[in-house]
């Protein structure tokens, strides 16, 4: 036999070995029946306990966003002179995010089962305040009674929630989608066990405390971190996931090519607040003010549409699939405010958190001079009341957690749980 023809039947080999080897490399969904480091077998009275596992299940309403590197801050000139969002390098996680604002029928289901399940204490911590729309010097009195609770505005964005609000709301959504993942094994149907009959509710977790999602594994057969049965908790999204996720640069990127050769403004294509394409030529993108007493345009030609706040779903979505990115309403975000955030935080999932450098005490608070403590958080996106310069994703601004406004609402996160992306 030629020394070619032997070598290339040993490389043959070789691969045919490698590739049976990999056939059966442990994975998260096919970790063996025995520990490969000890030789110990799962699942016996001796061997730790290792649960069957396909994946995470999806939790309602959220849509998928792709990380990767992209540029944060402010693309405009800074009008007005804060210089608090300057261009930076930086790499986001892939994440999960809710496709629309939270809307006044989500609160009022919130409202609901805290009524049926909780103190009226609790009950009334979580009352919107809906006092927000009136004003000394306008006739908005009829949103006080029914912005929130008229069925016209079901699918409207809530407002007049603050920052503690909407915290508390995505931990009562992480309680109550696992309660309910636990009741029906991730479909509608209840889950059986050996003798027919339905298995015991999971526990629900405290309001404003950690869910079941953080639970250890307990051996009774509950929801918990290790089962992968449950999902990981909603929560606000950090400053960069929002912006990143408005930015939605997946859009613009070329097959193959690493340079992001395009950027935006705004959470779509062009300079232009208005639908350069198709039929909708000419209409506007977001709901927002077009000018000084312009809030929605002229009767017969309105050009947003939209008097306050809009509709969640309307207009067209940004490239990773969510509505008003930019406009309708304002949204919270985790992050305190600090100026200096942008060269302050790291550069992978930057983040400002409390109590971390850059310490309240050296703002004048007590003289007047400033309004940074750590009770400010930052909002994002623009709203129906304001003009086309807060609709850029690089834009912040920043209010007391405690407080609430007619401009700002939020939509939920979750971390992608299971994978280094």
């Amino acid at each position: 036999m030629k020394l070619t023809s032997f070598l290339s039947l040993l490389v043959a080999g070789s691969l045919a070995l490698g590739s049976c080897g990999n056939k059966g490399a442990r994975t998260a969904t096919n970790p063996g029946k025995e520990s490969s480091t000890t030789g110990i077998e799962y699942n016996t009275d001796e061997g730790m306990k290792v649960s069957d596992f396909e994946k995470i299940p999806t939790g309602p309403g959220l849509v998928f966003i792709e990380g990767g590197r992209t540029v944060l801050g402010s693309l405009e000139e800074d009008v007005t002179g804060n210089h608090d969002n300057i261009e930076r390098t930086v790499t986001i996680a892939s994440f999960f995010m809710d496709e629309a604002e939270v809307a006044n029928i989500h609160w009022l289901e919130y409202l609901h089962y805290l009524r049926k399940d909780s103190s009226e204490e609790k009950y009334r911590a979580a009352l919107p305040d809906t006092t927000v729309w009136a004003r000394d010097l306008s006739f908005n009195d009829p949103y006080v009674t029914y912005y929130l609770r008229y069925p016209g505005f079901r699918y409207f964005p809530v407002v007049g929630v603050n920052w503690l609000q909407a915290n508390s709301y995505c931990a009562w959504r992480t309680a109550k989608v696992n309660e309910n993942l636990a009741k029906t094994g991730g479909d509608d149907k209840p889950r059986k066990n050996k003798k027919g009959k339905g298995k015991k509710d999971a526990p629900a977790a405290a309001e404003g405390g950690a869910s079941t999602a953080g639970a250890l594994d307990d051996g009774k057969g509950g929801p918990s971190i290790e089962k992968g049965n449950t999902v990981p908790n909603y929560r606000l999204p950090t400053e960069a996931e929002w912006e990143f996720a408005a930015q939605a640069l997946v859009g613009t990127q070329e097959v193959g090519n690493e340079n992001q050769e395009q950027k935006r403004i705004y959470p779509w294509d062009g300079r232009s607040t208005r639908n350069a394409y198709g039929k909708n030529q000419g209409q506007f993108l977001a709901n927002f003010k077009r000018g000084r007493g312009d809030y929605a345009g002229i009767a017969g030609s309105l050009n947003d549409g939209a008097m306050i706040t809009e509709y969640v779903y309307a207009y067209p979505p940004n490239d990773y699939g969510l509505y008003n990115m930019a406009g309708n309403v304002n949204e919270w975000v985790q992050d305190v405010y600090r100026p200096l955030s942008f060269q302050d935080v790291e550069d992978l999932n930057p983040f400002r958190r409390n109590g971390v450098g850059d310490e309240a005490s050296k703002y004048d608070t007590k003289g007047n001079q400033s309004l940074i403590n750590d009770h400010v958080r930052v909002y994002k996106g623009g709203s129906w009341r304001d003009v086309a310069y807060y609709l850029s994703p690089g834009t912040r601004r920043f209010m007391a957690e405690d407080s609430a406004t007619a401009t700002i609402g939020f939509r939920c996160a979750m971390i992608n749980a299971g994978t280094n992306k």
